[in-house]
């Protein structure tokens, strides 16, 4: 196999091979320190992991990002495979790890907390973990927490996280610093696609210092906008969760003459939340998300479709993405939260009014509209069954991963399996929906709604995709790919 990089950026690790093969590696600490000392990995002495035939992951194991292929296809981009090594560069009595979590609150925060600690300490015999108080701001504002076992035991039963967090914050310099003074040598960051950003920073100015301090990432998005993975953890309890509101909306919509139930889901940039809700819950009329614009006067509107629902069945229940529809608000906004969001107008607040406004002055029509938000309760709680189970996997991953070596990378869920994918490939865009895809075509049978496009918008938005096959309906490996 051949391997290269980009003359542009230290961090691109490309490896190639026969038939199309295309390996993006994440860094490894030997890359950068020579004569790095190896040591036998402890797990081949721990009884857990007797029963398991085959302990370690072969150095050659990759996962493929598109699963689905022609027999002519090339083999196509591939991800290192997660888990345990035969050889690990750090001894667990030298090993100084650290965790911190950044940005908005997720189910799950905390179960991703408890098995890094527990990962550490059962698997591999670490036992000096801290946690990092307050998000990136706590690296050099000297606040930390001591993590054991027996302190993060019943944690992943609560909602939030135990470390507390913040927005914004980063300033790379001071934080490796930080990292320096300490003696930390395994820096654990969960978060979204801006945290994962600043991770890259913090790696290559470790690299960049000669460190030997691996810097790995941990997904976290509540609205599953996170590119190449197969979806966020927390995602499943967000969907289970936004039913309920949405439950909710649909009794009272039904209870009252002409009632409108409108729930605002999260999902500044991507609608998964709403859309997997919508088709989840079978209660709902017309799901709004930011991929997909829509109008709301005029024939093919929005106003039209709501009175024709009305007529037909008394009641409705719509439900709008919190970043739909932003082009209809007049005020410009530039501002923009701590960690270089947008601040979004609330739109599902606005769509309320316009539909009272319009039914009670234009149309002369009675209704009965009950707005619910339930978006921070919904992010507040604690994760589901599922949730549970696949934040153990991401975590334990990345433990495996920092005790082989590895740094500057995500741990991340691709065709179903574990991998280690490299920073850029994670912060490069953001996952969204598909509206020419066959998951948003699923939802649109479901509600009955409009898709509020011209046939002239669909097939210019055809255009600009790659060529469609029978078989894919994308190139990206998200959700709507199942």
């Amino acid at each position: 196999m051949a391997s290269s990089a980009s003359p542009e950026t230290a961090k691109t690790k490309i490896i190639t091979g026969p038939g199309g093969y295309v390996l993006e590696d994440v860094p490894h600490l030997s890359d950068y320190i020579p004569d790095l000392p190896v040591y036998t990995n402890p797990l081949q002495d721990n009884p857990a992991y007797s029963v398991v035939k085959q302990y370690f992951v072969h150095v050659d194991d990759t996962v493929p990002q598109k699963i689905v292929v022609h027999k002519d296809s090339p083999r196509g981009v591939h991800f290192r495979r997660a888990g345990p090594r035969q050889k690990v560069y750090f001894h667990p009595d030298d090993v100084h790890a650290c965790i911190v979590t950044c940005g908005g609150l997720c189910p799950g925060l905390n179960t991703v907390i408890r098995e890094i600690v527990c990962g550490l300490y059962h698997m591999y015999g670490v036992k000096k973990v801290l946690g990092i108080d307050g998000g990136y701001r706590g690296f050099y504002a000297k606040n930390t927490v001591h993590l054991d076992p027996k302190v993060v035991n019943d944690i992943h039963k609560r909602g939030g996280t135990i470390l507390g967090t913040s927005r914004g914050g980063h300033d790379t310099a001071k934080i490796v610093d930080s990292i320096q003074d300490r003696g930390i040598n395994q820096v654990y960051i969960i978060g979204g696609d801006g945290t994962q950003r600043g991770a890259s920073a913090i790696f290559e100015e470790v690299r960049k210092r000669g460190l030997k301090v691996s810097v790995v990432g941990i997904p976290k998005t509540i609205d599953n906008d996170v590119p190449v993975i197969d979806k966020s953890f927390g995602f499943d309890t967000a969907v289970e969760e936004a039913q309920r509101a949405i439950n909710a909306a649909h009794v009272e919509a039904e209870s009252f003459e002409n009632g409108i139930g409108l729930v605002k889901l999260m999902g500044r940039y991507s609608g998964f939340i709403a859309m997997y809700a919508t088709l989840a819950s079978r209660d709902v009329d017309c799901c709004l998300i930011p991929e997909s614009p829509f109008y709301l006067e005029g024939p093919g509107g929005l106003f039209e479709y709501i009175e024709s629902r009305l007529k037909e069945n008394g009641h409705m229940v719509l439900v709008i993405a919190e970043g739909a529809g932003q082009e209809l608000l007049a005020e410009s906004n530039t501002q923009k939260d701590a960690s270089g969001n947008k601040l979004l107008q609330d739109v599902a607040l606005w769509v309320s009014q316009r539909i009272k406004d319009h039914f009670s002055k234009e149309r002369k029509m009675t209704i009965n509209l009950k707005y619910i938000d339930p978006t921070y309760m919904i992010r507040a709680i604690p994760s589901n069954a599922s949730d549970n189970v696949y934040c153990t996997l991401l975590a334990q991953s990345a433990v495996h991963g920092a005790m082989a070596g590895y740094t500057g990378y995500t741990s991340g869920l691709v065709n179903g399996r574990q991998t280690y994918i490299p920073f850029y490939r994670i912060t490069e865009k953001q996952n969204q929906v598909v509206i020419t895809d066959r998951m948003w075509a699923r939802l649109l049978s479901s509600t009955n709604q409009p898709s509020f496009l011209h046939p002239k918008d669909i097939i210019e938005d055809k255009l600009d995709e790659e060529p469609a096959t029978p078989l894919l309906d994308n190139g990206n490996c998200s959700p709507s790919c199942t």
